[in-house]
């Protein structure tokens, strides 16, 4: 497989960091965005000469653009964009603050969209390249006490599919990658927060506790989902949906049967709103 120049933002932990690691030990070229140069650096294992690391905050639609006309200054070309940057915020809707819940949206989602902006033109010109958006098994179903989480990520699995519409006719595959867990820094390293407001009788504190208790034990292994990245971008016709992990699939599946399930259940109130329908 012939190298490619890639750019990841979210790179200094979690998969953003192991898909990097994997990337450079393959001779792939990549374009790194942190908050935090020097541990993002320090984390890829040092000054490479294919890494060019980026301090960027991905909110900043001019950053974002500065950066990525850096990434083709360096390296000459774009291939490869993930957009893997993101946390969760857990809480119920009335726990969560109006702030919190407009902070996840901004780095989950229209973040998201600065990177895409300011990636097409060069993908386009050049008819080829791959993007990878990252969701999460919670794009496809919700779960209480995350829905915030559950917003953004239902958001990006939309946004995906109408940008590889979009991006098709130029010779530009998008997929969505929806992990289940995996054993990363996600629940242990700023990943994860919870609201601030608590209120008696919701979940709240047993989802945190849940969390605390599920870190370390993830059944998924980010190398092999890296691995799986590289892999899919050499793919003629790549999946514009990727389930990682068994839980992941279990997840999915269980949920587009109860939702075709319902579908036939309310059929009769579904067909009964046309001007036609007597």
């Amino acid at each position: 497989m012939s190298n490619k120049v890639w750019f990841v933002t979210g790179a200094s932990k979690g998969m953003g960091l192991a898909l990097v690691k994997q990337l450079l030990n393959s001779g792939h070229k990549v374009a790194a965005t942190s908050r935090n140069v020097d541990e993002l650096v320090k984390q890829a294992g040092g000054l490479n000469n294919n890494l060019l690391p980026l301090q960027v905050n991905i909110g900043s639609d001019r950053e974002v653009k500065d950066a990525l006309l850096r990434t083709i200054i360096t390296f000459g070309q774009l291939d490869v964009v993930v957009n893997n940057a993101g946390y969760a915020i857990y809480g119920s809707m009335e726990e969560l603050s109006d702030q919190e819940f407009r902070d996840s949206v901004e780095i989950n989602l229209f973040a998201m969209a600065n990177v895409i902006r300011n990636a097409m033109p060069y993908l386009r010109q050049q008819r080829s390249g791959h993007i990878f958006n990252f969701s999460s098994i919670a794009g496809y179903r919700g779960y209480g006490s995350a829905g915030a989480y559950d917003a953004v990520k239902f958001a990006v699995v939309g946004l995906s599919e109408a940008l590889a519409e979009e991006a098709k006719p130029f010779g530009v595959n998008v997929t969505v990658v929806a992990p289940g867990f995996f054993r990363t820094s996600f629940l242990d390293k700023g990943s994860m927060k919870m609201a601030a407001h608590r209120i008696e009788g919701y979940n709240t504190a047993g989802i945190e506790n849940w969390m605390k208790e599920m870190d370390g034990k993830q059944s998924g292994d980010p190398q092999k989902l890296a691995k799986l990245l590289v892999d899919i971008t050499a793919e003629i016709n790549p999946p514009v949906h990727l389930f990682a992990g068994p839980d992941a699939y279990q997840i999915r599946k269980e949920k587009a049967t109860t939702d075709l399930n319902n579908l036939e259940v309310w059929k009769h109130l579904t067909l009964s709103t046309d001007f036609d329908n007597q």
